[in-house]
This record gives structure tokens, sequence and C-alpha cells, in this order.
């Protein structure tokens, strides 16, 4: 422990008083203060004399600010200063441009194009995207540029997108089968070696079929060749950052991690991967990948959430079973949430919804085959109400078909009744893939070992389907505290994985730990208070876009850059945040190196 005692001259900015500090390395929590001078930790220990303010942390825990490696944020960065929803949520650092979509580059009048693209991978409301950017940039060092000039309450950091770079080289060839030839090639290579240059922390690319456009098209880059994405993630060699983060439908198949591994092999730079194959759910695929890099000591990093990806149903929601119905298509789509709600209350509407078929209805009430999910075989065991206080680790009995077994009831009736409940706000959790078994057992597995980072929150992204934002709220709540179907983790181990490592991971070492020389990026919680909300649907995108947030109540105090930002989770005005550009910005004070 060091202590330091300041005379008024040197009277420090900020001191948080004897809080239980977990310091992101994985040590055991102890009992300290930290004394905070502009945007740096100065001291961590005891500090003794004044300071211009101090907070009182005395039983709450101090942990760095979460850095969040998977968001979206990159056109939402461009005209909001308090990037709710991560924010609310304590992140400090948000890293976007992942999955290969993107914003930059952009030749003129190919705008349309990046905006369609990101609202049919990442659901985020075309309209909103439309009216809130300002279009300020072509290449991708002017789009950093853009970023740079607005203040934040957070950091964020970027990837070079696949898909705009190939489009902007390959036009309207960019997402058909069309091959690009070795100048065309030579061409992306170089505008992605410009954007890591000019600070981008690295290249991301999707080879999903589940990523479309708006119009159902795949993606730039989902089928190109391993000539070509070789090429682009070599033209990062010899830089001293960028890592290369890929979205795949292939992963463990030869052809794919043949190249992954010669990427790695041949730049020593990091490469980070998203599962999206069943495989890699459903058995050892991806904790495989991890242990094979470990051995073989190539920093190889698949991403993991703490929790199944989940499609929330409800009113307020994009999605639910009676969506395809022919009433609710003739009577209720057009209709808002109130009259919906007014609607589906009348007794004639009731019986016409309940008795007509469609596709939905039958994949949610098809009986599982041999025990397996085929298909959508089975939905109705596997979507959950959330309630006030969601349990997203639910058994069986908790899903609409088990409440509707226990009930007397058919399913759908269940699920009709449910989706009214309070006032149709009520929403349902469907976990995708992983959750055959109605426990965590595989996240927690894969989440322990060292080379898996935690990701995937997807904080600005699926507004109208998806609320993860909160994702390392959740992860402190249910795997520190709240878990009852198996083990839990210790409370320092989840801190380090949602600071220092992926941190370190994208090279910003200058945060992510509580010691002196880094900076001041904290969260105070009151951990035994902290709590998730059932997600909500505003309006409060641009256009009067909609997206599903979820609140949280817990975190006391988050301080960015030596600022407070938040306090009980309220925005006090300070913008600290800005741009961190990879091999720039990142760079950790010598002293503080140990």
């Amino acid at each position: 422990m060091l202590a330091l005692i300041w005379e008024d001259d040197n009277m420090l900015d900020l001191i948080i008083r004897g809080g239980t500090v977990v310091d992101g390395t994985g040590a055991a929590p102890t009992v300290g203060d930290i004394g905070i001078q502009g945007d740096r930790i100065v001291a961590v220990g005891k500090v003794e004399g004044p300071a211009r303010r101090e907070i009182d942390a005395r039983g709450l825990i101090v942990t760095p600010g979460w850095v969040d490696i998977h968001t979206h944020y990159d056109g939402q960065a461009t005209w909001d200063a308090v990037m709710a929803p991560s924010s609310w949520h304590g992140v400090t650092t948000a890293i976007m441009g992942n999955c290969g979509v993107g914003f930059a580059p952009v030749r003129p009048g190919s705008q349309d194009f990046l905006i369609e693209l990101m609202e049919g991978v990442e659901d985020i409301p075309g309209a909103a995207l439309a009216e809130g950017i300002d279009w300020k940039w072509e290449t991708f060092p002017e789009y950093l540029d853009a970023l740079e000039s607005k203040p934040r309450t957070i950091d964020v950091g970027v990837h070079v997108p696949h898909g705009s770079v190939r489009a902007y080289v390959l036009g309207d060839r960019c997402n058909t089968d069309y091959k690009p030839d070795a100048a065309e090639i030579a061409e992306m290579a170089q505008i992605v070696r410009e954007g890591v240059a000019a600070g981008a922390l690295g290249f991301s690319t999707s080879r999903t079929l589940l990523h479309k456009d708006v119009h159902g098209v795949h993606v730039p880059g989902t089928f190109a060749g391993s000539d070509e994405m070789l090429a682009l993630g070599l033209s990062m060699k010899g830089l001293t950052h960028g890592v290369f983060e890929m979205v795949s439908d292939h992963l463990g198949d030869d052809d794919e991690w043949a190249w992954v591994k010669g990427f790695v092999e041949e730049t020593s730079l990091p490469v980070t991967l998203v599962a999206t194959s069943a495989g890699a759910y459903l058995g050892d695929k991806m904790f495989n990948i991890a242990e094979e890099s470990r051995q073989k000591g190539m920093d190889i990093r698949p991403q993991i959430a703490g929790r199944p990806t989940g499609v929330l149903h409800g009113l307020t929601s994009n999605f639910h079973i009676f969506l395809a119905s022919p009433t609710w298509k003739s009577e209720l789509e057009a209709l808002s949430v109130e009259d919906k709600l007014a609607a589906m209350g009348r007794p004639d509407i009731r019986a016409a919804l309940l008795s007509e078929d469609s596709p939905l209805i039958r994949a949610a009430t098809s009986a599982p085959v041999g025990g397996q999910v085929a298909g959508l075989d089975g939905l109705l065991w596997r979507i959950f109400p959330l309630g006030e206080r969601p349990n997203y680790e639910p058994d069986r009995e908790g899903s609409v078909a088990g409440l509707a077994e226990a009930a007397g009831v058919s399913p759908v009736e269940m699920m009709y009744d449910l989706l009214l409940r309070d006032g149709g706000r009520e929403l349902f959790y469907q976990p995708l893939g992983g959750y055959q078994t109605y426990n965590f057992d595989f996240f927690r597995k894969n989440m322990q070992h060292p080379n898996v980072l935690f990701g995937l929150s997807d904080g600005g992204a699926h507004c109208g389907v998806i609320a993860d934002a909160g994702m390392p709220s959740f992860i402190l709540t249910h795997w520190a505290r709240d878990r009852v179907k198996g083990e839990q983790f210790p409370l320092e181990f989840l801190v380090r994985k949602l600071t220092s490592d992926t941190a370190r991971a994208y090279g910003l070492n200058d945060r992510g730990r509580i010691a002196p020389g880094l900076l001041a990026d904290l969260n105070v919680i009151d951990f035994e208070a902290l709590r998730l909300f059932r997600p909500e649907a505003i309006h409060d995108l641009p256009a009067g876009g909609r997206r599903l947030v979820q609140r949280v109540e817990g975190y006391r105090y988050t301080v960015k850059s030596g600022q407070v930002t938040f306090e009980d989770g309220q925005h006090t005005g300070a913008l600290p945040g800005g741009l961190v550009r990879g091999g720039r910005d990142a760079v950790i004070l010598a002293e503080a190196a140990e």
C-alpha cells in the first residue's frame, strides 16, 4: 500500500476514499484510497491530505472502467455525446467498427449503401442513421478526425471495416461473387494499412451467412477468398498495433484456420474470433480453438458474451409469434403499442389470433424432434418472460410452454396473455444457441479460458430485438453474486476479464487497471444493490427512431479520465471522452509498466 501526503499547492483533484479496490489485475480486493490528478491515477493505498473533491466509497467496490471491445456505435458516436446505454453500465472505452461494417471509407453518393448495410446487419434504423450522420469524411483517416472532433462521455476506438473498404474499391461488385484481381486487392490492402496507421485499432470482417443488408444480400467480404483475407490482414504487418477481428461460420475449418494461423505467425499481431456456427456452441469448437492457440503461443482470442445472445419478443420489440398472422397483418400491424394492447383485449381479436395458422405459430408450437431443437421447433419451450427483474438462466418450467403446461392452457394462449402483461411492456427472452441444457455451463467453461475475451455486447446495435449493452452489469451480478445453477466466478476474475484483459488485447495499455500512471477510468459500485431492469423501448434516436435499452442501478459514480461523468445514473454533463488511436494514445507511462 502506498501512502502519500499532499501539500495544498499540490492538492489532488479527486480522492476516492475507503473503497474495496478490485484493481483489474485479478488480485484479491483490498480496501484503500485512490488519488487522481488531472486524467491520471497518481496514488493507490492510503492517501492523506485534502482534495478538491472526495468520494466516500466505504462499503462500495471500485473497479477500472469497462473496456467493451464489440459495440456498433459507428454512427451514434458522430452525433451523441452521452453514448448510452453503454455509458450507463460503466463502460469507459467502447470499440466499434466490428463485423466488417462501418461508415468509412465512403465515396460521395454511396452513403446510402453503407446505411443499408448497417441497418440490415445490426438492426439500427436507417432513417436514424441518415438523419443523424453528418458525412464530413471520405477516407478512413478523415473519419477518425471527425470522431476525434466530438467530445463524449467515453472513449471510442474503431476498426477499419471490410465491407466499407470493398464497397469503396469495387463499387456495385462488392457484395457479388466477383473475385477482385491483384490490383484491386492491393488497393484494398493499402486502405486498410492507411486506416490502421492513422489510428484505427485494427481491421474487421464478416464471413457469416447471418449478416445481410436490408435487401437480403450478404455483406461484402462474406465469400472473399483466403488470398484477399490474408492480403488485407498482412497489410498491417510492421505496424506496432492492429487487431484482426473476424466473425465467421467457418472457425475450425482447415482452410480458414490455416490462413488465420499464418497471419499470426507472419505478423505477430492478434486475432479475435466470433463464432456463429451452431457447432461452436453445441460442441467444444470454440474452446478447442482457444486451447490450441494457448498451447502454441498464438495470440488468437475467441470472443464470448456472458450469456447467449437473446432475441426479445414483445409488443415493444420488432418480433413476436403473431406477427405473420392474417388478423395481425390486416388489423393490428400499423397500430401504436397502446392501440394494439386495446385491440388484443377484444374477444374477437383474441379468438381470431389464437385460431389462425401462420409459419411463426407453427414453428412455435412444433414438438422437439428427437430431443433436439430442429429449426424453430419447440420455440415456446425456449422463450421466457423476463418480468421486472430479469432471470437470464431460467428453468424449463419458466418458459412460456412450461407456464402453459402448469396452468392447463395452450402455449399460444399463454403467450398471448403474457404479451398483455404490465401494459404491454413485458418482453420475452429467447436464447440463441447454447441453451439446450437450460444452464450456462457451456459459457462458464469458455469464459474461464485465458485466451477467451469477453465481448459481443453489441451496445449500439440490434435496436429492435436485442438489448445486451448491459452485458458488463449482467456479468457482475449473475456470475459473481446471483447464479444458482452452478459455480460462480470470483469478482476479481470477472473485473480483470472486463478491463485489463480486453484493454491489453487491443494494446490499450494506459487503462484497464487501477495503478499510478494509468488513466483514471473508474467505477464506484454498490455491488449488493447492482441490478438490471427489464429492457424498455424508447424513441431517442434521430428521426424519432426506436431502440430497446436496459437500465441499471447501483453504479454510484463513473469516472472517465479523472472527471465524474455519472452520479447515481445521472449524467453530470462532463464530456472527457474522445477517440483513442492505436499506436498513439495507448501508450503507458514507463514508470507504470509493471
